[in-house]
């Protein structure tokens, strides 16, 4: 089992990626649109520091949030808020300020920021638009992600069932006539950082094998005009690899993530390794207090987090799951089934005052990495092994995951 913490911080900057001395055709021709304008262009970023480290069984915390918030919230606010990255925030006055570098710097500084502590930088995710985001991890690891959006119709049916057996699996979605999704693909590639160019790959070949595969699919119904699918069961497991197989002739791809709505995607890692993921939340108050500490230690420990009468969160709660495929019916598990497990578990804690109202935390405080725990309890009773991670929101800007490796 492995428990992080996760804090998001935003900010403003400007950047030009190209290599001083290579003529305008060969930045463009490795850099594409990030390459273009003298004075370079913006984004408005968003960074997601990881931690990970011993949850204190005294406070239930792993750290304080507000710890992360005052120590990297001034790294950010003093050198890349509001900044040009190629001349205000050294190193990158000397190497490209690519999205992989500028990944990779944050958590560095990070980790020297918290050196020596208990609690570590582990990983560090930024999103430098809708379309695009990479991943610094604490093992040299560099990871980049594009974004592939498409609207397309299907009949989700397996033609190695019957009628019956269809409707049965898929209900509604099985009717003949089909419906429609907007779907959101996350294309992870991994591989040498080129330590010239500080990229992955070039983002052109990203670019141009992405869009074809949005040429095939988009607007299409899967079932009928959509050669490579023909045969095969239509669900969203099934259309996962297929979108992997396509990609990987081009990238190197290490993992797909579809999203066939907000709240539900699958995940493909490639080697027949499938995971199912869906969300839904709970409404709920708490008071962080910790019967072993005293008055003034719960005060300087939970903060406002403290205030005798309580506060609230809408909480976001992700459950992913894995498992092998059925490839008779296409799909790794009964997604109907899965739903009403995660809602009827929340539905103890909908709009509850945790400490109160509940049995989890009459004895230890309700904080992210408590309910987390008390959460993968009482699913892994109901999933066993398959249950693979778990995710809570709190806030958008304070997130908690724990994972059983793969």
């Amino acid at each position: 089992m492995y428990l992080t913490i996760s804090k998001r911080f935003e900010f403003c900057a400007s950047h030009r990626c190209f290599v001083p001395g290579w003529s305008p055709e060969k930045n463009s021709a490795v850099y594409g649109d990030e390459a273009k304008g003298n004075f370079g262009h913006g984004h408005n970023y968003q960074a997601h520091f990881v931690f990970q480290g011993p949850v204190d069984a005294k406070t239930g915390l792993m750290i304080n949030f507000n710890i992360i918030k005052e120590i990297l919230g001034d790294l950010i606010a003093e050198k890349y808020d509001h900044k040009f990255l190629n001349s205000d925030a050294p190193p990158f006055d000397k190497i490209v300020p690519t999205l992989e570098n500028l990944t990779r710097q944050l958590l560095a500084e990070a980790t020297d920021l918290f050196s020596g502590q208990a609690v570590q930088p582990v990983v560090c995710h930024v999103i430098e638009s809708p379309e695009s985001s990479a991943t610094a991890f604490v093992s040299g690891r560099i990871e980049r992600d594009f974004w592939l959006e498409f609207s397309a119709a299907r009949r989700t049916y397996s033609p190695n069932l019957s009628e019956e057996e269809n409707f049965k699996i898929f209900g509604q979605a099985a009717s003949p006539s089909g419906h429609g999704h907007n779907y959101r693909v996350k294309i992870t590639v991994g591989g040498e950082l080129n330590q010239e160019n500080g990229l992955l790959l070039p983002l052109p070949i990203a670019v141009e094998a992405i869009s074809e595969l949005h040429s095939e699919l988009d607007h299409r119904n899967l079932n009928t005009e959509v050669p490579g699918l023909k045969g095969l069961p239509m669900t969203t497991e099934i259309l996962a690899r297929y979108i992997w197989q396509k990609l990987e002739k081009e990238l190197p791809v290490k993992r797909i993530r579809l999203y066939e709505k907000s709240d539900f995607f699958v995940e493909y890692y490639g080697n027949d390794l499938f995971f199912m993921g869906i969300e839904n939340k709970f409404q709920a108050a708490h008071r962080l207090h910790s019967p072993q500490l005293s008055e003034q230690e719960n005060k300087d420990v939970y903060g406002k987090c403290n205030n005798p009468n309580g506060h609230g969160h809408q909480y976001r709660v992700e459950c992913t799951i894995g498992g092998k495929l059925d490839e008779k019916s296409g799909t790794l598990y009964n997604l109907v089934e899965l739903n009403r497990m995660l809602a009827s578990t929340l539905a103890d804690w909908d709009y509850k005052q945790l400490e109160l109202e509940t049995e989890d935390f009459r004895e230890k405080p309700s904080t992210g990495e408590n309910i987390i725990q008390a959460l993968w309890s009482k699913l892994e009773e109901k999933l066993g092994e398959k249950l693979h991670r778990l995710r809570v929101w709190e806030t958008p800007n304070n997130r908690i995951t724990l994972r059983r490796s793969i």
